[in-house]
């Protein structure tokens, strides 16, 4: 039976009238190279500190104090220390960064002897680049309609939750991969979705999504400890349910355990002793030289994710796991809705099916004065 359409409704969200900037943290490194392929100028805290109207490639270094800039072919716009912050503005809207192009300009920041490298894009752009990390272009194109409307919720909700980016450029956010891995149908499914999101109690919801649920999506509070209305266990019935089997060993276990804030000594079993209502594992106990430890969600997703494993959907033989699926399980399975897909399901059915309770809506920008 066929989803019915979510509703739609708008709600305000203050920002940049322009455009929604995005703060993307690209690397942390104490060593960089920046390529501008034509015009471009150069900022700090004071303002504009130089500017040039051909190409440069600098070499960047963490020095004991702040921004150490070199030229590859002097001479250049600028060189030398400049602080602690430094941006390249380049006119054209594209630099280059350690090899990989990216929309917009590029802040480094100087923190503690290493640089942050951020870029910082409008999010419609940075969309773009994310797409093709997160699912390839042979997916139906609903799929990645949905993609697009779930990665750009998921970054509203990341906005202003650290003081100097936004979100981070790999899995633990969202998968960015810059200019060059664009393409055609991805970019489609960005313009086609532009501005829309999914939004819970006229907020941007939690828009968690993972790769293949194995059969089941989690419920949040089989992996991260808390209910949350519109991340409920689901049936996924046509995602991959891939197979893996995963040996650990004691000595490792009771790494993880401490990574975690668990003194525990020598580990000499472990056993499952909780599940959701997934099947995933909620509670596991260990036998330690300390005595019995019974570890939960939250932490135990730490532990398991520690661990290597794929997927918390396992049974444990011994010091064997033997699991289904890939990623955490809460929300959208991509591997799940490109099979609703292939039924037929459109985009808004697929999303309304992982994310009950939600409205499908469009955020609008305001100037805050």
């Amino acid at each position: 039976m066929r989803i019915a359409a979510l509703l739609l409704f708008f709600f305000s969200y203050s920002a940049l009238a322009a455009g929604l900037p995005v703060r993307v943290l690209l690397e942390k490194t104490t060593l960089a190279e920046v390529k501008l392929s034509g015009a471009y100028s150069l900022w700090s805290w004071n303002g504009r500190i130089a500017e040039s109207a051909v190409g440069d490639t600098y070499r960047l270094l963490a020095g004991g104090k702040g921004i150490e800039l070199a030229c590859d072919s002097p001479p250049c716009a600028r060189q030398g220390e400049v602080g602690n912050l430094i941006s390249f503005v380049p006119k054209s809207g594209q630099v280059e960064v350690n090899g990989r192009s990216y929309r917009g300009y590029l802040r480094v920041l100087w923190r503690d002897g290493e640089m942050l490298l951020i870029n910082k894009l409008d999010i419609e752009d940075y969309l773009r680049g994310v797409l093709p990390g997160e699912v390839p272009a042979s997916f139906p194109y609903d799929v990645l309609r949905a993609q697009a409307i779930l990665a750009r919720t998921y970054t509203l909700s990341r906005l202003g939750s650290d003081p100097d980016y936004d979100l981070c450029d790999t899995s633990a956010c969202q998968v960015y991969l810059g200019k060059d891995a664009e393409t055609s149908k991805h970019d489609r499914a960005v313009a086609a979705t532009k501005g829309r999101i999914l939004a819970y109690h006229n907020k941007p919801i939690a828009a968690v999504y993972h790769a293949d649920s194995g059969g089941k999506t989690a419920a949040a509070e089989e992996v991260w400890g808390s209910s949350v209305p519109y991340l409920q266990e689901r049936s996924d019935p046509w995602t991959l349910k891939k197979h893996w089997r995963l040996t650990v060993t004691p000595s490792k276990v009771q790494a993880a355990l401490a990574d975690v804030g668990y003194g525990a000594t020598a580990v000499r079993a472990a056993e499952v002793v909780s599940r959701g209502e997934s099947g995933r594992i909620t509670a596991m106990a260990f036998d330690t030289g300390s005595g019995r430890l019974v570890v939960r969600v939250p932490k135990l997703t730490r532990v398991l994710y520690a661990l290597g494993l794929p997927s918390s959907l396992a049974t444990l033989r011994g010091w064997t796991f033997d699991g289904r699926g890939s990623g955490h399980g809460v929300g959208l399975s991509q591997w799940g809705a490109r099979g609703l897909a292939r039924k037929g399901w459109n985009y808004r059915e697929i999303l309304a099916y992982y994310y009950p309770h939600v409205v499908l809506t469009h955020y609008q920008l305001r100037v805050s004065r």
